[in-house]
């Protein structure tokens, strides 16, 4: 049997979700989907596609829907997969979220373009590369410092010039900040578990997980 994670959050009905790991079978996984995901060619960034025009232009990091049956996706081996729903199931979203897109904004672009008050809204955070592992230089810890000072209560000292860097932490953060107050997951570490997912940090080369979202009628 194939290996899906299922969040554990009280996502409103008509709300599915699901996460895959390096042990999922496509076949099994594609019988769970209405449709075919829309995947987009991600890119690092804050840019939020909305599935709901017709278009082909899907370079980004994030989507939203508010069509039933249209799975929202994001792809990732270390950076954060983060979904995002309103109380009442009418409008979905997920975002890819790395240091670099979760620096920029990328969350908070995606709660806004949601067109939902934070407070109506839940969110999950998917299987990303866990604080204990993730060392970063001075550099990332003073992109993160520019933008938001809190930051710095997610970065732990490692030697000199790096630091551990908690991205969940981070996420937390920006989630309350754009009124998001209902923040479940973050209990992952991708890098320490190599029989159950991918990490581009310890691999340096691997495949990626997929988080995928979507409404039933």
């Amino acid at each position: 049997m194939t290996e899906l994670i299922r969040p554990d959050w009280p996502a409103p009905p008509h709300v599915r979700a699901v996460m895959t790991t390096r042990n999922t079978v496509d076949a099994e996984l594609r019988v769970l989907l209405p449709g075919e995901p829309a995947w987009l060619r991600q890119v690092h960034g804050t840019r939020v596609i909305d599935l709901d025009p017709p278009g082909d232009g899907r370079e980004g990091d994030a989507s939203i829907t508010r069509v039933r049956g249209r799975v929202c996706a994001v792809k990732a081996a270390d950076c954060m997969p983060v979904l995002l729903v309103d109380e009442n199931a009418t409008v979905i979203g997920a975002a890819h979220a790395g240091w670099r897109g979760l620096c920029a904004g990328v969350i908070e672009t995606t709660v806004e373009a949601m067109g939902i008050a934070g407070g109506r809204l839940l969110a999950w955070l998917g299987p990303a590369i866990g604080p204990k592992v993730y060392e970063v230089g001075d550099e990332v810890r003073a992109a993160f410092l520019a933008r938001d000072a809190a930051a710095q209560a997610a970065f732990t000292p490692a030697r000199p010039g790096h630091w551990l860097l908690d991205l969940y932490a981070v996420a937390r953060q920006r989630l309350r900040s754009s009124g998001v107050q209902r923040i479940f997951g973050g209990g992952y570490c991708t890098y320490s578990e190599p029989e159950r997912f991918y990490s581009y940090r310890r691999d340096r080369t691997s495949g990626r997980m997929a988080a995928l979202i979507w409404l039933t009628e």
